[in-house]
């Protein structure tokens, strides 16, 4: 298998995970504060990342690999997770996994200013045309019903998709999971001290969903999805494996219809069947 194809496969295995990010999120949040989530799903995974960083004997990062792991670390560890858990307070997890279609264009932009990246530009056609498609369908699902949701998922799909683009580049030096386990290193004294503020609820008070959101969110999303992710994205470039996010509403829809019996519209599925060809085209032009 050459070095892209396993970029592709890594890249998907990644967003197979994702997928099920927004709709354990939204389960979590039924009985756990936004604030709190993230800190705990941040301090859980930083755990187990030292543990593995020990055990593996991984050498530490030298001084100008820091302010990577800190943007790396302020996009997908802080600023994408707390900014979903609070736009969730507001939007279904359905409606939040629409916006997840912009994420490959913010990913494609910032592996183009972070990574040195040029596609083909029909890249750029497709990947346009497929953020277009989601941002339309969420025009026309009602923007003006839930502002706050809609502003805080899409800040959310900018700080992550800075995230990912300096976390693949850094990948291709330090590995893809030595990145995301540094990056939630780094993250843990300032989780733990978040926590020491943050009132956590009464055991007895949190449902089994809450406790499973929580558990998905801390060891898949937060730790195992990006060890294919940041794989994928180093092997087979950011822009290019990055539209595979494309897909990931696909998945999430059919998680939040499954898991927590929110409602799938027929427009949600046309949308998702559209952006699957975009997904096409767009690797067919990304290098």
């Amino acid at each position: 298998m050459d070095r892209t194809t396993t970029g592709w496969l890594n890249g998907f295995l990644g967003v197979l995970i994702f997928s099920g990010s927004l709709p354990a999120t939204r389960a979590a949040v039924m009985d756990f504060d936004p604030v709190f989530l993230t800190v705990a799903r941040a301090a859980i995974a930083g755990a187990l990342a030292l543990c593995l960083l020990l055990v593996f004997r991984q050498p530490r990062p030298t001084r100008s690999d820091l302010v990577s792991l800190v943007i790396v670390a302020f996009g997908v560890v802080l600023g994408f997770p707390l900014l979903t858990a609070l736009a969730l307070k507001h939007v279904t997890s359905a409606h939040s996994i629409v916006f997840v279609g912009l994420l490959p264009l913010a990913t494609a932009v910032f592996g183009v200013l972070r990574g040195g990246e040029r596609p083909h530009p029909a890249f750029w056609l497709f990947s346009c045309l497929g953020s277009a498609l989601v941002a339309g369908f969420a025009l026309t699902q009602g923007f003006s019903a839930s502002p706050v949701g809609d502003l805080l998922m899409l800040g959310a799909i900018v700080v992550c998709g800075l995230g990912y683009a300096e976390g693949a580049s850094l990948s291709r030096k330090l590995g893809g999971w030595q990145v995301i386990c540094w990056a939630l290193v780094l993250s843990l004294p300032v989780m733990i001290a978040i926590g020491l503020f943050t009132n956590a609820p009464a055991v007895e008070m949190v449902n089994s969903g809450a406790w499973a959101g929580l558990a998905y969110v801390s060891v898949f999303s937060m730790l195992i999805g990006f060890v294919f992710w940041y794989r994928g994205l180093a092997l087979g470039g950011v822009a290019g494996v990055g539209q595979l996010q494309l897909l990931q509403p696909f998945f999430g829809l059919a998680l939040a219809a499954a898991l927590l019996h929110e409602p799938v519209s027929g427009a949600m599925l046309a949308v998702t069947g559209a952006i699957v060809l975009c997904v096409a085209g767009a690797k067919k032009f990304a290098k």
